[in-house]
């Protein structure tokens, strides 16, 4: 206000004369007078007082200093520990073996000629032509038999001087410890006269007798032999259904795998002794073999696929007594798994371990979905209806123990009627037994009808009354375990499931090799663990030697490097670390960071745009200058 008076004071002097000093109001101040003032003030506020050249370069070194020790000291620390450590896979090699381009399994079959009646000349002469019957009828060439004479036998029987029982005991001595690899011995004994030969396969020991009649031995001049055509036609008789099973599984992939993918086929061509180049066995044809097997055979081996267990080296078998009331109370299980059970699985040591336990239920009733039994007068017997058996084992209220230790566990459930309800069958077919698909059997056990009044106070069931419940579990064991239905040769039988187990567990962690590769590459911000990486070398390692042992006729090796492959290849593909890193999407790493960058990051932004700003409005000034 005073300066005010005083500027319209001075301009009403020098407008009228001398000055009356008479005080004027703020009022009488005209237009043009505060627009003086207001320039005034405006010019003021757009000029402050000049920054000194220490200032600027203090500010400018604050503002340097943030941004070096955000650049050379918090972005290296952080790229350091936020790096995704992935470590280097054989991603290539993964694939080949995925797609079948690096082993082609084979099977050959060493079958060992005992011929201890014949010449050598004649053996070997029956042998070739014996050869020459299987190569003819043979479509498949990655699983054929090779004939060998047996040479100990004969080195024996010479040195012995003729076929006398202590030479012959001997020679069988040492064919067993020198062809340990040898699938199936042929023993050809001598008959009678102007019989037909006859074939006998032994029940319990991979032989099979031959008796010939002297007049069918082939002479050296001769190219066909009805007894060399016989002994041919029985070997493919014996092996057929392992021909089948390996050909389904080489077509369809590893059971409980999804299909190969393509290129895969060429695992099931024309077998060769080494592995071929990727661009030539993609497009090699499958064997003529899996295009002629008939649709009802690959049903029927696509249903006994799906009922089997997965593969494991180890099983937790679970036999279990349910009955509705208080009796039968104990049961002699021990002793009768010791008699009627134990030499199965002992037979079956080379393939898989197991583990037994056992418990009692009483009071054990029918699931609530399970309709009551009736009783059918025709046959003077209560029933159950096949739709039924589905839910007939109560899971709610049995206490059926799950896997332990992740071993896979076989049920054998044996369920005791009451007396009122005795004999209790299936209505269809009337029969007292089921299996369940993976999971294992279910079996009525009642008691003979003599005995019924006795059986309503029986509380313990002897070795002999489990006898058929055991035989029955030992059937069924067979079939959820995989094993063959031919031949009636027992350790055949276990051979070929030796073979097919080494197929399929090779196709499977070949499979999961490719799906690990697959990861890997559509996931780059996934983890890849030093674990995972010596998962996949072992893998390929026991893959190799897995398929070279195949190669070699060395079956059982074979199946315990494809076991230890495959193991290693589950390993490295559910690794926790890894799987982990699947489920972070790069939203969570956005709320992660923005949060903590927000803050910190906007003032340095702004206060570096401002030192640009101002080094470029004095570059400029000094340019127009």
């Amino acid at each position: 206000m005073p300066a005010r008076k005083k500027v319209s004071s001075s301009s009403s002097s020098s407008a009228s004369g001398p000055s009356t000093n008479v005080p004027k109001s703020p009022s009488t101040v005209g237009p043009v007078d505060g627009g003086v003032v207001a320039h005034a003030k405006t010019a003021a506020r757009k000029r402050p007082p000049p920054e000194s050249p220490e200032s600027v370069r203090i500010r400018t070194a604050v503002v340097l200093s943030f941004w070096a020790v955000v650049v050379f000291l918090g972005l290296p620390i952080w790229w350091k520990t936020t790096a995704i450590y992935r470590a280097k896979l054989p991603l290539r090699e993964m694939v080949e073996w995925a797609d079948g381009k690096v082993c082609r399994p084979v099977f050959p079959l060493r079958i060992s000629i005992e011929a201890r009646f014949l010449q050598e000349q004649d053996a070997q002469h029956l042998l070739r032509t014996t050869q020459h019957a299987l190569d003819d009828h043979n479509d498949f060439s990655a699983h054929h038999l090779r004939l060998q004479l047996s040479q100990a036998v004969r080195n024996v029987t010479a040195r012995a001087g003729g076929p006398s029982p202590t030479g012959m005991r001997a020679a069988v001595g040492s064919l067993e410890d020198q062809e340990e690899h040898v699938a199936l011995v042929v023993r050809l004994l001598p008959g009678e006269s102007g019989s037909p030969p006859n074939a006998v396969l032994q029940p319990y020991s991979p032989t099979l007798e031959v008796y010939y009649p002297p007049n069918q031995i082939p002479s050296t001049s001769s190219t066909s032999s009805p007894l060399a055509s016989f002994i041919a036609s029985k070997l493919q008789e014996i092996f057929a259904e392992e021909q089948a099973m390996i050909a389904y599984i080489l077509s369809t992939g590893a059971p409980g795998t999804s299909a190969q993918p393509p290129g895969s086929s060429g695992l099931v061509g024309h077998a060769s002794q080494n592995p071929q180049p990727a661009q030539t066995s993609a497009r090699e044809p499958r064997s003529p073999l899996i295009k002629a097997l008939p649709a009802d055979l690959q049903a029927n081996l696509a249903r006994r696929t799906t009922r089997s267990l997965k593969y494991s080296p180890t099983y937790h078998l679970t036999f279990s007594l349910f009955t509705p009331g208080a009796s039968p109370s104990s049961w002699d299980i021990e002793n009768a798994i010791e008699q009627y059970l134990s030499p199965l699985l002992e037979s079956f040591a080379p393939i898989s371990n197991f583990t037994i336990d056992t418990q009692v239920q009483l009071y054990a009733s029918f699931s609530p979905s399970v309709r009551d039994p009736e009783f059918d007068p025709d046959i003077n017997a209560w029933t159950l209806r096949t739709e039924d058996l589905s839910g007939f084992i109560n899971a709610a209220e049995w206490p059926l123990s799950p896997s332990i230790g992740g071993a896979p566990t076989v049920n054998f459930v044996l369920y005791v009627p009451a007396a009122d309800r005795s004999p209790l069958v299936v209505k269809e077919n009337r029969g007292n037994s089921w299996l369940v698909p993976q999971w294992g059997v279910v079996m009525i056990l009642n008691p003979p009808a003599s005995d019924a009044a006795a059986a309503k106070t029986a509380s313990h069931l002897s070795e002999e009354d489990l006898r058929p419940a055991l035989l029955t579990f030992s059937h069924q064991l067979l079939s959820l375990l995989g094993t063959p239905q031919s031949p009636s040769s027992l350790p055949l039988r276990l051979l070929t499931l030796t073979r097919v187990r080494s197929a399929s567990l090779l196709l499977s962690a070949s499979s999961t090799l490719g799906s690990l590769a697959r990861l890997t590459l559509a996931l780059p911000s996934i983890s890849i663990p030093r674990a995972v990486a010596i998962s996949v070398d072992r893998t390929l390692s026991h893959l190799h030697d897995a398929c070279v042992d195949l190669r070699d006729g060395r079956f059982q090796r074979a199946l315990e490097n494809a076991r230890i492959a495959e193991a290693e290849a589950e390993r490295g593909f559910f690794e926790k670390s890894m799987v982990g890193q699947v489920y972070f999407p790069d939203e969570h790493k956005v709320a992660v960071y923005l949060p903590l960058l927000g803050p910190v990051g906007v003032p340095l932004v702004m206060y570096a745009r401002k030192e640009i700003m101002g080094a470029w409005r004095g570059w400029k000034m000094r340019s127009s200058t």
